[in-house]
């Protein structure tokens, strides 16, 4: 399985660091540990942008650069070694591993950083980090900056200035790396897999639960610790319910099934949407819908190249859908008048797609001064449009009510156009049938 390189990351401190003006720190810290439920943790996942500078998954850290630092540039505050806790909790890093396994130039104890990190703040005019994003981590940044604050008229200096980190950081997160891509594309394989293994496993009689199941089974099997986000198992009427997460309504014969699900690799994530027939054949009302969708996704992958505006891809779904849409009745009128007026929006009424990477809903600007953003090779992104029809939706004739299908795959900018990630679930009508049915015969 591929992994991110301990130098990579070094790279990544060292591009930080030629963007901070002089004379300034950066502060980071590590994801707090959330409580489940009494003394039930949720499962631990690092902040992302803590991860994407060290690859440290441990909480209880802090990372502070200093920029021209003559005794090292790159500290890391983490838990010491403690035999007792490891028992417990498993093995820590300590300060010596902090040093020899994650390149820190140096390391200090959690435990003592009250009285370190102020001094290490201390004659820096500027201090960039994220005000806003970690709550009670504010007020403990604020308080070190206070103390120091109060020691002006002995001559120290104190800071001056802060500086949001996200924008120096976030806009580097938007371009991935070679590394970063191989990564994805493995997490995409994975995920890929699993959607296959749901498409074969699916019957009539069985709960949306089961295939989710097939899921998590195959993503564990790939190497991955956890999905990159909550599974969307949704059929019959609730694949028209954008969000669904229940998970728990029984397959029924003749229904559609829509799956949202993807795995995390290495902390990057993976997002793909199939949605298929729980019987293995589609009505010729879920055909003309999931053939439309269909469409509109390929018809999007020939908007996204370098030079091409983020919105683009996005404005030619509608356009396929609206065109669709009125081709099959559900809409009366002339297509650019009701993309005008937002006519196909009962129907698509999200956006399709968004960056990806180590967040599923991934960082990075859509606009640049209130232009849509020029696509360049390396961002990364999905491609996701949609047709929900709702089960008491009045406008159009009963036998399309209930009908929810998307398509979402995950593509890479190249220097020439995109590539498909998650090429490897089949879409086509016909692919999808002869896959199923391959299944049901073995099962029979």
């Amino acid at each position: 399985m591929i992994r991110i390189p301990q130098s990579e990351y070094a790279l990544r401190r060292k591009a930080l660091m030629e963007q901070m003006e002089p004379d300034s720190i950066a502060i980071l810290p590590a994801a707090p540990v959330h409580i489940r439920n009494r003394d039930v943790e949720h499962d631990y996942r690092q902040d992302s942008d803590f991860q994407y500078l060290s690859g440290f998954s441990e909480p209880e850290a802090i990372i502070a650069l200093i920029p021209g630092r003559e005794h090292g540039e790159y500290i890391l505050f983490c838990r010491e070694r403690n035999p007792e806790r490891e028992l417990w909790d498993g093995l820590r890093a300590g300060q010596e591993g902090a040093i020899r396994d994650f390149m820190a130039d140096d390391a200090f104890s959690i435990a003592h950083i009250d009285e370190i990190l102020p001094g290490l703040i201390e004659g820096c005019s500027r201090v960039y980090y994220a005000i806003g994003s970690h709550s009670e981590f504010d007020l403990q940044v604020l308080g070190w900056i206070n103390s120091i604050r109060a020691k002006v008229r002995q001559g120290v200096q104190a800071p001056r200035e802060f500086i949001s980190l996200e924008p120096l950081l976030h806009d580097m997160r938007l371009y991935k790396s070679a590394t970063e891509v191989a990564v994805m594309r493995y997490a995409a394989e994975v995920s890929a897999r699993a959607h296959v293994r749901a498409m074969q496993a699916s019957r009539a009689g069985l709960y949306e639960y089961h295939l989710e199941a097939e899921l998590d089974y195959e993503f564990r099997q790939g190497g991955a610790r956890q999905a990159a986000y909550g599974s969307i198992v949704g059929s019959g009427r609730n694949a028209c319910i954008l969000h669904y997460r229940e998970n728990d309504a029984v397959l029924a014969d003749g229904d559609l099934v829509l799956i949202d699900a993807g795995c995390e690799i290495d902390c990057y994530a993976s997002d793909i949407t199939r949605t298929f027939p729980v019987s293995g054949r589609f009505t010729p009302e879920q055909r003309a819908i999931y053939e439309l969708v269909l469409a509109a996704n390929i018809e999007a992958f020939e908007h996204i190249a370098p030079g091409r505006r983020w919105n683009e891809a996005h404005d030619a779904t509608v356009r396929v859908i609206t065109a669709g849409l009125v081709e099959l009745g559900l809409l009366q009128g002339e297509v650019d008048a009701l993309i005008e007026s937002e006519a196909y929006k009962p129907f698509y009424m999200h956006k399709a797609g968004h960056w990806l990477g180590m967040d599923v809903h991934d960082v990075g600007d859509y606009k640049i001064e209130g232009e849509w953003r020029l696509l360049e090779p390396g961002m990364s992104m999905t491609v996701e449009p949609g047709i929900y029809i709702a089960p008491d939706e009045q406008r159009v004739p009963e036998n399309w009510r209930g009908i929810g299908v998307r398509i979402e795959d995950d593509v890479i900018v190249t220097e020439n156009g995109c590539e498909v990630l998650t090429s490897g679930v089949p879409k086509a009508v016909a692919d999808i049938e002869a896959l199923m049915g391959a299944a049901r015969t073995r099962m029979a």
